[in-house]
């Protein structure tokens, strides 16, 4: 790669200046991973396990050792981690129909979720599709005050519906928003603060979050939570899925909705999937910390360029996510390009803006990864709406990481 000689010393500086901040993502890589080690020998995990199933999947020992796997890793009471997951988004809405029954009220305390859940949530005025609405579960929202949730309005709210509000909703993670991501141990205050005013089950959309902190949102109370595991817990090896954790009964529930009623997680074949899943899972706290990393450099980097850049690379990092605010849609699509033409597949390929299902604006996509869209591989993307935010993700090195940020950043200049 031919560098500019600003950014040979800006490269220079950033691993300098970078040395302490990635000491701490260490840390945590190596509390997690001791953490997911111990459940591997806790359930006595063995070749045996690897083999798949198929038809019903009645006595698969090793998809049950995953869950447990899953379970003991995130510290919740249950969970479970299938490959016929298509995406977070699923996971997510699998949790939200097996809890939720007509009447019910959804209250998001987070704002709006993720541009793909509005589908799911669905609206008085389009019926028809199978939505949350269609059901006759009601929607509501209060909106972030301050970059931190509001609390007095969450109270009003759920004095105002009562005992309808059955989940109270959390999304951890910023989305295509630009606001702080949520620790696991901020959640947990909000946790708190949650089942003092209501019996309502507390769900945390987890996409993004697990292994950047050294516990989960489970640890700190919440009951249910959910991600996708071409994100942070399949670690770039696992080829599809998702997972649901949680306390025992709503994560039953949620099985209701992955199968059907009455079965819940006592079927399901396995094919030939589970190795890349354990190994993926094995391997996410260490992937983790190299996304981790990618991320802070990208902040330095276009920092020193002179891009408003969201976390700060000196700061505490608790999802995957670095956005980086270029104020133009042509800056945006050059950043996407950039990133993409260092990637490891399709490095040929120039990405354009285009109509992505689930979302309001085009979105550009930079994803040239091993598994199609895995977010904890080299990607980047953003909806071409102002103030133009590119969001990076993932890096399963460090090294590769650093390249593409280079690549994305000359190619700007």
């Amino acid at each position: 790669m031919i560098l500019s000689e600003k950014l040979k010393e800006l490269d220079s500086r950033a691993q300098d200046e970078l040395r302490g901040v990635f000491d701490s993502f260490e840390k945590i890589s190596y509390i997690t991973s001791e953490r997911v080690l111990e459940q591997f020998k806790k359930n006595r995990v063995s070749e045996s396990l690897f083999a798949g199933s198929t038809g019903y999947g009645y006595g698969d020992n090793g998809r049950d050792a995953l869950d447990n796997i899953f379970a003991g890793a995130f510290e919740a009471e249950a969970a479970f981690a299938r490959h016929n997951i298509v995406n977070g988004t699923q996971a997510i809405s699998i949790a939200l129909f097996g809890v939720l029954r007509p009447g019910d009220v959804l209250l998001s305390i987070t704002g709006a979720p993720y541009d793909t859940l509005s589908e799911v949530i669905g609206n008085k005025t389009k019926n028809g599709d199978g939505s949350l609405a269609d059901f006759g579960i009601d929607y509501d929202e209060v909106p972030l005050k301050d970059g931190d949730v509001d609390f007095e309005t969450v109270k009003e709210k759920v004095s105002e519906y009562g005992n309808r509000v059955k989940m109270l909703y959390i999304q951890r993670s910023k989305g295509y928003e630009n606001r702080p991501t949520f620790s696991a141990e901020k959640i947990g205050e909000i946790v708190s603060f949650c089942h003092s005013i209501s019996d309502a089950c507390v769900f945390v959309d987890n996409c993004y979050g697990e292994f950047c902190d050294e516990h989960e949102p489970t640890f700190y109370g919440a009951d249910l939570m959910a991600g996708s595991l071409i994100k942070n817990p399949g670690g770039g090896i696992a080829k599809t899925g998702g997972y649901v954790a949680g306390k025992k009964k709503y994560v039953e529930l949620a099985s209701y909705r992955l199968t059907t009623v009455g079965i819940g997680l006592e079927c399901g074949a396995t094919l030939d999937e589970k190795r890349d899943m354990y190994r993926g899972f094995f391997l996410a706290p260490h992937v983790v910390c190299q996304a981790k990393k990618t991320a802070a450099f990208a902040s330095f980097i276009f920092s020193a360029l002179g891009f408003e850049t969201y976390p700060s690379y000196t700061e505490d990092r608790h999802d995957i996510i670095q956005s980086v605010i270029l104020g133009s849609a042509d800056k945006l699509c050059s950043f996407c390009q950039g990133i993409q033409s260092s990637s490891p597949v399709d490095s040929f390929v120039k990405p354009e803006p285009w109509d992505m299902p689930g979302y309001a604006d085009q979105v550009i996509m930079a994803a040239g990864t091993f598994i199609s869209g895995a977010s904890i591989e080299l990607s980047a993307d953003g909806p071409l709406r102002e103030p133009y935010i590119a969001y990076f993700q993932g890096g399963l090195t460090y090294e590769s990481g650093r390249l593409a940020i280079l690549s994305a950043a000359e190619k700007m200049l």
